[in-house]
């Protein structure tokens, strides 16, 4: 067997970092244009405690590991910051997880942009460069944090960045939702 040969080691991820990629995966089958998708996080263990009926869900899963759970009904706003400036969790839930997309566009096309702000988004969203991507962000009361980055030129699941660094303004934002 030559070193081609032999098949590639997946770097093993803590209960945080497999939540975070399932959810990824599982929000990436909705396909592209979703609005912000927000899931609170506990443990596996902690859920079946509080709900025995969870157990058929949950029936194979870690007792350590994180599973989420959607938020549906979330309020139509047009800033994440003012939605995630009004949200508080139960100490129940041991952390939160935001999928939302974005686009990126090179810092020169970020100059002499209009003031009106929906202005300003009509002409980045038309920018021949622009780049649509989705993020993951997922935190918890720990500190522990992950964030994953999908692009929409670039849509597999082998093909998703994964890191810490990646969105630290929103990872900030998550953070102060758990805090008392």
């Amino acid at each position: 067997m030559t070193s081609q040969d032999q098949p590639v080691a997946k770097p093993l991820l803590s209960p945080l970092g497999e939540c975070a990629v399932d959810t990824e995966r599982h929000v990436a089958a909705a396909g592209w244009d979703q609005a912000p998708r927000l899931f609170a996080l506990a443990s596996n263990a902690a859920l079946l405690a509080g709900e025995p009926a969870l157990a058929a869900q949950l029936a194979g899963a870690a007792p350590e590991g994180i599973s989420a759970i959607e938020q549906e009904g979330l309020p139509q706003t047009s800033s994440i910051d003012s939605l995630l400036g009004r949200l508080a969790w139960p100490p129940e839930v041991e952390g939160v997880a935001l999928a939302v997309e974005r686009i990126v566009v090179p810092p020169e096309a970020e100059q002499n942009l209009p003031d009106d702000p929906d202005r300003a988004a009509e002409l980045l969203a038309e920018h021949p460069d622009r780049r649509d991507v989705r993020l993951l962000v997922a935190v918890l009361r720990s500190g522990e944090q992950i964030c994953l980055l999908r692009q929409r030129d670039h849509d597999d699941d082998d093909k998703v960045a994964m890191g810490q660094d990646i969105a630290p303004g929103l990872v900030a934002a998550l953070q102060a939702t758990l805090e008392d």
